[in-house]
C-alpha cells in the first residue's frame, strides 16, 4: 500500500493527457491523420509559411521528427514546401486546400473530447483550469526545464 494515495501532480497530468489522446485517436482514426500531425496542421493553418525549424520550435519535437512528419503530410497532399523567395536553402511550410477540410474536422473531434471531459467541472472551475494551466506551462517555458533542447543533434 502507498504511504501517499494521492498521485503527483505529473502523474495526473500524464494520466489525464493519455485518456484524452485515446479518446481523440479513436474518434479521428478514420480521417487517417495523427494527433501530431494534426496539431502540425493546425499550426500550419494558423502561420504564414513558417519553416521546418520555427515549426519544430513551436511544437517542441526534433528537426528530424517533424522532416518525416512533414513527408508523410507533403505525400498525402496535406502540406506543400515552397522555397523561400529570399534564400534558396530555405523552405516554407503551407497547408493545402484538402488539409483545411481535415484540420476543420479534427479541431471538432478535438472540442467534442474536451467538451466530454470538461463535462465534470463548472464553466467557472474549467476557466480557472485553463488559466492554471496556462501559467504552470508559461513558467515551464520561463525555466526552458521542461523543453529538451532543440539544437542538440541526434546520435
Amino acid at each position: 500500500m502507498l504511504a501517499n494515495p494521492n498521485p503527483s501532480l505529473a502523474l495526473l497530468m500524464h494520466d489525464i493527457s493519455q485518456r484524452v489522446r485515446y479518446a481523440f485517436d479513436a474518434k479521428a482514426r478514420d480521417i487517417g491523420v495523427t494527433r501530431q500531425q494534426w496539431r502540425t496542421l493546425f499550426l500550419l493553418s494558423r502561420m504564414d509559411g513558417p519553416t521546418q525549424s520555427e515549426v519544430a520550435d513551436i511544437l517542441e519535437v526534433e528537426r528530424i521528427t517533424l522532416t518525416r512528419m512533414i513527408d508523410r503530410l507533403a505525400d498525402a497532399g496535406l502540406v506543400e514546401r515552397r522555397a523561400d523567395p529570399n534564400d534558396r536553402r530555405v523552405w516554407r511550410l503551407h497547408i493545402t486546400e484538402k488539409a483545411g477540410d481535415i484540420v476543420d474536422r479534427l479541431t471538432e473531434i478535438g472540442r467534442s473530447v474536451e467538451q466530454t471531459y470538461m463535462a465534470a467541472i463548472s464553466p467557472q472551475e474549467a476557466t480557472l483550469l485553463f488559466e492554471l494551466l496556462g501559467r504552470i506551462r508559461e513558467s515551464m517555458r520561463d525555466e526552458g526545464s521542461a523543453v529538451p533542447s532543440q539544437n542538440k543533434v541526434e546520435s
